[in-house]
């Protein structure tokens, strides 16, 4: 088995992919937009991506957020709430606002599994700044770290009651970028003291299973 996770071109596997693929084995795969159009179109590929290596239990992974970041979308899939959302609640009701981010990681969940994907490139730890660039702090739980910590775990944990592996990112913390990473390198130039804001809540969510930068 590679030690890689490979993406696709398309919404269904070329012969040159089908033979590509079988030969190098790779440990799992990524849906992006370009891969999912109807349910049925994607529940058929990540089926057969499950029988071309004969492994049930074949990785699956996709940014699957809410908000801006959602692979799966309307029409054809449920639009889910940016994780800014929670943070606003979280000002009022910090615990409504766990358990709704929790509720809110199942349905995700739900619909994943539905779909054959079986790993969530979520929750989105960075904690945010004045001068975040939009990209992340539009899709952060907040600016104090604790509380984004409270809703990554919840988070989390929403998606592992529905049977989908969430994986934490970006590390080690994004939030005093303020470049679009897409586009250039963000050059973060805070003392080592400042940067453990940012570490927080991947210290306190140090037992996730999968983590990302």
């Amino acid at each position: 088995m590679l030690a890689a996770i490979f993406g696709l071109s398309g919404e269904a596997l070329s012969e040159d992919e089908r033979a590509f693929f079988r030969d190098a084995d790779p440990a799992g795969y990524i849906l992006f937009r370009r891969n999912c159009r109807t349910r049925e179109q994607l529940r058929a590929l990540t089926d057969e991506l499950r029988a071309l290596h004969g492994r049930d239990d074949l990785p699956i992974l996709i940014d699957q957020e809410g908000g801006r970041v959602a692979r799966l979308g309307p029409p054809e899939w449920p639009e889910f709430p940016a994780a800014g959302c929670f943070a606003e609640l979280y000002a009022k009701a910090p615990m409504s606002a766990i358990q709704a981010a929790r509720l809110n990681g199942q349905a995700i969940a739900a619909v994943l599994r539905e779909a054959g994907a079986t790993v969530d490139c979520a929750p989105l730890l960075d904690v945010a700044r004045s001068g975040t660039h939009p990209i992340i702090s539009e899709r952060a739980y907040g600016s104090d770290p604790m509380q984004v910590a409270a809703l990554g775990r919840a988070m989390l944990d929403g998606l592992s009651a529905g049977g989908v592996v969430g994986v934490v990112k970006h590390l080690p913390g994004q939030g005093r970028a303020e470049a679009d990473s897409h586009e250039r390198l963000p050059i973060v130039s805070a003392p080592e003291a400042d940067l453990e804001t940012d570490l927080t809540p991947f210290r306190a969510l140090a037992a996730a299973p999968m983590g990302m930068v």
